[in-house]
C-alpha cells in the first residue's frame, strides 16, 4: 500500500491561479475512513453534489478491431501451410515490439509478440496464433475497447466494460465506466485466470518488466436531494461507499470471489487543495505472480497523460481551477501539474515530487526523461474565455529537488499564435511540430544538451503538418500528417540541426491514417528502412483500404508496396509487425503475411467473427 500512496497523487490538480512558485505540493493521507467520509462530503457540497471536475480524464485514442455492421461474415479460420521463413524453430527470429516511447517500457495495445506467437485481440476475442499464422487457440473476452499487455506466458487484456441492463445502448456505452482486466494463460490454448473488475475508466498503463502499473479513474456516485430534503442533508447520509468504490476479484483457479475497496482509506491521498472527488487509482501487478499480488493506492483528484520511463512513471493533469464553477476571476494562463513516481523498485511505485508547466500538453510524447531531467513540451493559451487569444509553444527543462520538479531552464517563443501537434525528443535533440490553419507546418529543431538553456536552433517552413515524428536512421526524421484532405509523410533530414530540410515526402488523396492519432498504428523495420502505415482512401481515382508500405533512405522516400486483406473495403489494417522477414498485418478479417523486402503476398488468416 506504501506504492502507490503517492501515486495517484499525480493528478494533484491544485485549485487556484496559477503560481510559477509552486508551493508545497505534498499530497496528504486520510488517516481514517471518517476523515475520508468527512472531506468527501464538505466536497461535494462544494460541487452541489457532482463530481466536481468533470470531463478531466481522456483515454488514450485507441480504435478498437470490431466487425464494421452490415458486412459479410469471412470464411472460417484458415491458414496457409507456413513457409521456411516463419516457421517457428529452435531459435526466436528478431521481432519488432509495439511501437513505444521508451525501449524497454511497453505499453498496451491490439497485438503483441515474444517472436513465437502472435496474440491479438479483434470483435473482442483473443486469438493466439503461431508465428505461421496458424490460429491456437481463442478465448471470447468481456467487454469492448480491448488492449493487452504480455509477459511469458501471461497476457492482461484490459477493456471497457458497458453496464448491464435495459440502459445499456446497443453499440456505445452508457452509464458508469467500468474497467475489466483479464488475466489470461497462453501456454496452451488460451484460458482464464482471474477477471478483476475496476468501476472507472481506464486511463493508461506502463509496463517495465514483469511489473504492469494499471491507472483509473473512478468517479464517486453523484448524490441528488429527494421526497423534499435538502442538498445538504443528503451529503450527510452519504457514506463511504458513495465515495469509494469496491472492485471485485474473479479467480478461476481457486473459484473465489474477493470484494474489496478501491484501495483502503489511509492508502489514499488529497491534495492540499479540494481536486474534485474522482478517485484516481494506480494498480500495480507482478505479471509473474498474477493479479492476487496486485496492489493499490489512490488519490482524490484526476489525470490526463501518463508516461514512463525505465525509472519513472509521470502523470500529468491541466490543473483545476475552481473559478470555472464558480463563475469567479480565472487565472491569466491555464498550468499543468506533473507528478513523478519512483519505480526503481518493482514491488513499489513511490511519489517522489510535483512541478507545472505553461499551459497544456498534447500527449506522452510531449514528455521526455534524459539523465534524471524531465522535459516539457507544452502550449499556452487560456481555453477559457471562448475568444482567439496569443498562444505559443515552450519546451521547459524540471529537476527534482526534494519534494518539488524545479524548473531548470526553459525556451519559449515557439510557433507564435499556434499550437503543438508533434513532439519528438531524441537525446539532446528535441523537434517540435506546431500549427495553425491555414498556416503551414512549421518543424522546430531543439539544442537540449545544455538542460538550463535549451534552445531553438533551425525551423523548417512547409505546407500542412506532422501528427507523428518518428527517427528512421542517422540524421533522418519521418512526419505522418496531413495537408489538406491527403495523409502526407514527409522525410526530413535534420543532420544539422541550424537548417533541417525535407528530402521526400509522399500524399495520399482523400485519405486518413490511424498513425495520425494513434503512435501505436505505426511501425518502422530498421533491417529494411521500411515503415508501414494504415490508409483509408475514400478518394474516387483511387479508393484504398489497407496498408501501405514506405522505404526510406538517404536518398528521400519512396512507396514499397501495399497492402489488402482480401482485397476487402472496410478492412482497415489497424497494426502490424515483423518476426525474422515476414510482416505481419491485423485487420477485423484476419491476418495477412508479406515479404518484409518486396511486400509481396506470403499468406493470409482468416479470422471468423466472434472467434
Amino acid at each position: 500500500m506504501r506504492t502507490l500512496v503517492a501515486t495517484v497523487s499525480f493528478l494533484l490538480a491544485l485549485a487556484g491561479t496559477a503560481d510559477a512558485a509552486a508551493p508545497t505540493y505534498r499530497l496528504k493521507s486520510f488517516s481514517s475512513c471518517k476523515a475520508l467520509v468527512g472531506y468527501a462530503r464538505d466536497g461535494a457540497l462544494r460541487t452541489r453534489g457532482d463530481v466536481g471536475v468533470p470531463g478531466r480524464v481522456a483515454a488514450p485514442p485507441t480504435v478498437a478491431i470490431a466487425t464494421p455492421p452490415l458486412l459479410a461474415v469471412p470464411a472460417p479460420e484458415t491458414a496457409a501451410a507456413p513457409t521456411s521463413d516463419t516457421a517457428v524453430s529452435g531459435v526466436v527470429p528478431d521481432f519488432s515490439s509495439t511501437n513505444t516511447q521508451e525501449l524497454d517500457v511497453d505499453e498496451p495495445d491490439l497485438i503483441k509478440t515474444d517472436g513465437r506467437r502472435i496474440v491479438a485481440v479483434t470483435d473482442a476475442t483473443l486469438r493466439v496464433l503461431d508465428a505461421g499464422g496458424t490460429v491456437e487457440g481463442t478465448l471470447p473476452l468481456e467487454g469492448y475497447d480491448h488492449r493487452l499487455l504480455l509477459r511469458g506466458d501471461r497476457v492482461l487484456a484490459i477493456a471497457s466494460k458497458r453496464p448491464s441492463g435495459p440502459t445499456a445502448a446497443p453499440l456505445a456505452p452508457a452509464g458508469p465506466a467500468m474497467t475489466v482486466v483479464t488475466e489470461i494463460d497462453v501456454s496452451g490454448a488460451p484460458k482464464v485466470l482471474r477477471t478483476l473488475e475496476v468501476p472507472g475508466r481506464f486511463v493508461d498503463a506502463r509496463q517495465n518488466g514483469a511489473t504492469a502499473r494499471l491507472v483509473i479513474d473512478t468517479p464517486p456516485q453523484p448524490i441528488a436531494a429527494a421526497g423534499g430534503e435538502s442538498l445538504k442533508r443528503a451529503v450527510a447520509r452519504a457514506g463511504r461507499a458513495r465515495f469509494l468504490a469496491r472492485t471485485t476479484l474473479k479467480s478461476r483457479i481457486s473459484g473465489r470471489t474477493f470484494k474489496r475497496d478501491l484501495a483502503p482509506c489511509t492508502a489514499i491521498t488529497h491534495p492540499r487543495r479540494f481536486s474534485g472527488l474522482d478517485v484516481l487509482a494506480i494498480l500495480t501487478i507482478d505479471l509473474d505472480r498474477g493479479m492476487y499480488s496486485l496492489d493499490r493506492d489512490g488519490v482524490m483528484a484526476g489525470a490526463q497523460v501518463v508516461y514512463g520511463s525505465d525509472r519513472s512513471l509521470y502523470v500529468a493533469s491541466q490543473r483545476y481551477v475552481r473559478a470555472l464553477e464558480t463563475q469567479g476571476r480565472v487565472p491569466d494562463e491555464w498550468r499543468t501539474e506533473i507528478h513523478r513516481f519512483d519505480i526503481a523498485d518493482p514491488a513499489r511505485t513511490v511519489y517522489a515530487a510535483t512541478g507545472t508547466v505553461p499551459g497544456f500538453i498534447i500527449g506522452n510524447y510531449a514528455l521526455s526523461e534524459y539523465k534524471g531531467d524531465l522535459r516539457v513540451a507544452s502550449t499556452t493559451q487560456p481555453p477559457w474565455n471562448g475568444l482567439p487569444a496569443p498562444s505559443e509553444s515552450r519546451v521547459t527543462v524540471l529537476r527534482q529537488d526534494g519534494a518539488r520538479l524545479k524548473e531548470i531552464g526553459a525556451v519559449g517563443g515557439i510557433g507564435q499564435r499556434e499550437r503543438i501537434y508533434a513532439v519528438r525528443f531524441m537525446g539532446e535533440r528535441g523537434y517540435v511540430v506546431t500549427f495553425a490553419p491555414p498556416l503551414g507546418d512549421p518543424l522546430f529543431t531543439l539544442d537540449l544538451s545544455d538542460p538550463t538553456a535549451p534552445k531553438v536552433v533551425g525551423e523548417l517552413q512547409i505546407p500542412g503538418y506532422s501528427a507523428y515524428l518518428h527517427p528512421v536512421g542517422d540524421g533522418l526524421l519521418l512526419g505522418v500528417g496531413r495537408e489538406n484532405a491527403n495523409v502526407k509523410a514527409a522525410l526530413y533530414d535534420v543532420s544539422n540541426p541550424a537548417a533541417p530540410r525535407e528530402i521526400g515526402q509522399l500524399q495520399y488523396p482523400d485519405s486518413r491514417s490511424a498513425v495520425e492519432t494513434e503512435p501505436h498504428a505505426f511501425l518502422f523495420w530498421p533491417r529494411t528502412q521500411l515503415a508501414v502505415l494504415p490508409l483509408r482512401s475514400w478518394s474516387p481515382a483511387q479508393p484504398f483500404d489497407g496498408a501501405v508500405g514506405l522505404r526510406v533512405s538517404a536518398g528521400g522516400l519512396a512507396e514499397a508496396g501495399r497492402i489488402t486483406h482480401h482485397g476487402e473495403r472496410d478492412a482497415a489494417v489497424q497494426r502490424s509487425l515483423v518476426i525474422g522477414d515476414t510482416l505481419y498485418s491485423l485487420s477485423w478479417l484476419g491476418l495477412a503475411r508479406n515479404a518484409t523486402d518486396t511486400l509481396a503476398p506470403i499468406g493470409y488468416t482468416a479470422f471468423s467473427t466472434g472467434g
